[in-house]
């Protein structure tokens, strides 16, 4: 099972390109990775995004990393992006996404995608107005993947979250989303599935399992975020942590029953700020190699 992490864990304390690519080959023992926008704004002056880009494309290389693709991170999401309710927030989201895509192109990594955005409180209240945006949405879709093409990029990544205001959020949106635009985009598009957001039991029932994801989903998901919680948050802890309860087996043997082994499975931590550092590093190292452990008993 192809293992990598994403560079979530890095925020404000290895933001250098060097460091955390030595970090992850060198201590974690990884090879794959998924860069995050919260290290390098695709919104930035060009010229200095360019250079910053053209760093961290030395580092991978330097320490013989894969770089799988490139994610939004949780700056990018606190916003209304391509559902945001001013049409100038949703123009500024489009031309976020074209930033984007550029700037995947710069770190040399070969998709890009997140989240796609949410409705307001206003919008998702009124039934035309939410199925004008749910249209538009998918206009937009087809849009970035035209811009992710022009830019050399080979797919866009879509990522579901259990939020009722955002698409996808649901299986079923998900899938009618998949094929509406399965063959039909200048670049292929798949799903990033969070088994945090897939199991958060509020939305979807106590009762919801990875299988009811990974089944209707299989062809195509692109990638799969792994982090440890409670099914009561998206909470993005690490092992060990008492406050979560998700078992890794349980996401290795979903894969293996929907014949999906060969998907990359991205670590994917948040820690608060003010944590310190070496319990930072010390949870990272534990998590992953709790991990391996799971997919490799």
């Amino acid at each position: 099972m192809e293992f990598g992490i994403n560079l979530s864990f890095a925020l404000k304390r290895w933001p250098e390109p060097e460091r955390w690519a030595r970090l992850v080959r060198e201590e974690l023992g990884l090879e794959l990775v998924q860069f995050t926008f919260d290290l390098l704004d695709p919104w930035w002056p060009a010229a200095e995004r360019g250079a910053m880009a053209a760093r961290v494309r030395r580092a991978v290389a330097d320490q013989g990393l894969t770089l799988h693709s490139a994610q939004i991170g949780l700056a990018w999401y606190t916003y209304n992006g391509l559902l945001h309710p001013d049409p100038m927030g949703r123009a500024v989201a489009r031309e976020w996404w074209k930033r984007a895509a550029a700037t995947a192109t710069e770190l040399g990594a070969p998709a890009v995608g997140g989240p796609l955005g949410a409705f307001s409180v206003a919008d998702a209240a009124e039934p035309a107005i939410a199925e004008r945006r749910s249209s538009e949405l998918i206009d937009d879709l087809f849009a970035a993947c035209e811009v992710a093409a022009a830019a050399g990029l080979q797919g866009l990544l879509v990522e579901p979250t259990p939020l009722p205001r955002e698409i996808p959020h649901s299986v079923e949106q998900s899938r009618r989303l998949m094929d509406t635009l399965r063959g039909q985009t200048a670049v292929p598009v798949a799903s990033v599935l969070d088994v945090g957001h897939a199991l958060y039991r509020p939305l979807y029932g106590p009762n919801v399992d990875l299988v009811d994801w990974l089944a209707p989903l299989r062809d195509d998901i692109g990638v799969i975020h792994l982090q440890n919680h409670d099914f009561m948050s998206d909470a993005h802890w690490g092992w060990p942590d008492t406050r979560g309860t998700f078992q890794v087996e349980a996401l290795a043997k979903a894969m293996w029953a929907t014949s999906l082994d060969e998907v990359p499975v991205m670590l994917e931590l948040f820690y608060p700020f003010e944590l310190a550092d070496d319990a930072v590093l010390a949870n990272i190292t534990s998590s992953v190699q709790h991990c391996r452990a799971a997919f490799n008993p």
